[in-house]
């Protein structure tokens, strides 16, 4: 590759950095990634590393975390526009999952914004437990919504692989969906998952959501009890979408779109 060129991919993807920087939901990405990443470095340091190291990742975590909640304070009118927004989707599984998924998100950003306002004193007679228990409930709602929307979405792929895949002449017995009941559980199992692999290979905004939805809801299965994890696997969930996330925002075209 020439030097112009070189200086001129290097160029390109300064600029993607600043206009991605320039963005609110850009710089809460970015905290979002090293709130996370600090979470997984002290699970992955506590029986080696010194308590100094652990209690400054620990500082950095909650620094950033308590950064992340000015950015977020203007995201209820965020969340009310795409709820006006998925109401015009015209297929109406996506439109009834999204609908409802964002009025969630909405109620979700209304608690995160009245935690915000008792951890700053702005208000006393706030009960900080019973409001996040609330938060969560309606995080994990949304998020539940947006997975069973990706899964429709991936359905639709799939059978549209499905079919390319008979027209251009492949026998029935070739194709994934066409083994009978009597088929051997893992030649079944293998024949699907090559299906969903080619399915989200070919639509990688899909890809990108369904990792970034299924990482994220590990953080209120958590919180509301339903199922636990350790500080590993948050971290690593909450790092992993907060990179597919970035992603998104880098790189719009990488967002799944509304049909």
């Amino acid at each position: 590759m020439t030097e112009p060129a070189t200086r001129g991919l290097g160029a390109g993807a300064m600029d993607t950095f600043i206009r991605f920087a320039n963005q609110t939901q850009g710089r809460d990405r970015l905290f979002r990634a090293t709130q996370y990443t600090c979470m997984l470095l002290r699970y992955l340091l506590e029986p080696k590393a010194g308590k100094d190291v652990l209690m400054k990742l620990k500082k950095l975590e909650s620094s950033v975390s308590t950064g992340r909640k000015w950015f977020r304070l203007g995201n209820v009118v965020h969340a009310i526009q795409a709820t006006e927004q998925s109401t015009h989707a015209t297929d109406l599984v996506p439109r009834l999952c999204l609908t409802l998924a964002n009025l969630n998100r909405v109620v979700y950003f209304i608690c995160d914004t009245v935690l915000w306002v008792k951890n700053v004193g702005l208000a006393s007679g706030i009960s900080k437990e019973k409001w996040q228990v609330r938060a969560a409930r309606h995080y994990y709602y949304f998020l539940l919504l947006s997975l069973v929307r990706d899964l429709y979405e991936i359905s639709l792929q799939m059978a549209c692989v499905t079919h390319e895949r008979a027209k251009g002449g492949k026998s029935t017995s070739g194709d994934p969906l066409g083994h009978c009941v009597a088929d051997e559980e893992p030649e079944w199992l293998q024949s699907l998952l090559l299906l969903l692999f080619r399915s989200l290979k070919r639509h990688p905004p899909l890809l990108l959501d369904t990792v970034k939805n299924f990482c994220d809801i590990l953080i209120p299965l958590d919180q509301l009890g339903i199922y636990k994890s350790n500080a590993g696997i948050i971290g690593l969930g909450g790092l992993v979408s907060s990179v597919a996330g970035i992603i998104t925002v880098a790189y719009p075209h990488m967002k799944l779109k509304i049909r």
